[in-house]
């Protein structure tokens, strides 16, 4: 088996451990050691011993995996990044109950699908993408690096996800639509035009209420 590191030992980082289990479940190929976070936790973190802070990631002298568990897009880019340990390596942790189309998808690594998700036809997602549970990618999509998707994102048909964006749980996004690098879009919100990079966007339909760096 190969052995397994989480980075990030809050809620979602605790339930990339279930989303492992389940893996293991049906076909065992991880052995999980533990998790990261630079928070300090004196007790185990469900039934898993605290590894440390980050940076003892690049001292490891064995083969690693590592599940970097942080939702958003920038923090978990930075962590991505600080990583320079050749025996680490990214792999991708899809839950057996994802629903994925056979006709050309492509994915990347260290990319984190959870449990209900459905990926059609004609999809290209990068590295280091998170969707969380029971989220919908329609056709012709692509989804670029770090982007994280909250619980039941629909994202529909030909729509093309720049790097590093973030989406609430529940936003809906209309098809032939693009969103640009690092935008925000709140829960619930609709989007039926092409997002701008560095905003914020809420709403039905979703309108930038901010631009940030």
């Amino acid at each position: 088996m190969k052995k397994i590191a989480i980075v990030g030992a809050g809620g979602f980082g605790r339930e990339v451990k279930m989303l492992i289990d389940d893996i293991n479940e049906k076909n065992k190929q991880f052995e999980i050691v533990g998790f990261y976070d630079d928070k300090e936790y004196e007790n185990n973190i469900n039934g898993l011993p605290y590894l440390g802070e980050l940076k003892k990631i690049n001292d490891v002298d064995y083969s690693l995996n590592i599940a970097v568990a942080v939702g958003n897009p920038k923090i978990k880019k930075k962590i991505i990044e600080n990583i320079r340990n050749k025996n680490i390596e990214f792999p991708n942790l899809i839950h057996p109950s994802v629903i994925m189309g056979k006709d050309d998808v492509k994915i990347g690594k260290g990319n984190i699908i959870c449990a209900g998700t459905i990926i059609t036809v004609n999809i290209e997602i990068e590295d280091f993408v998170i969707f969380n549970l029971s989220c919908t990618i329609g056709h012709d999509s692509k989804i670029k690096k770090y982007s994280s998707f909250m619980p039941t994102v629909n994202i529909s048909g030909e729509v093309t996800i720049n790097n590093g964006v973030y989406v609430g749980t529940g936003a809906k996004i209309i098809n032939r639509l693009e969103i640009g690098e690092n935008t925000i879009i709140g829960a619930g919100a609709v989007v039926s035009k092409n997002l701008p990079t560095n905003c914020t966007a809420v709403g039905i339909p979703a309108k930038p209420i901010k631009f940030h760096e």
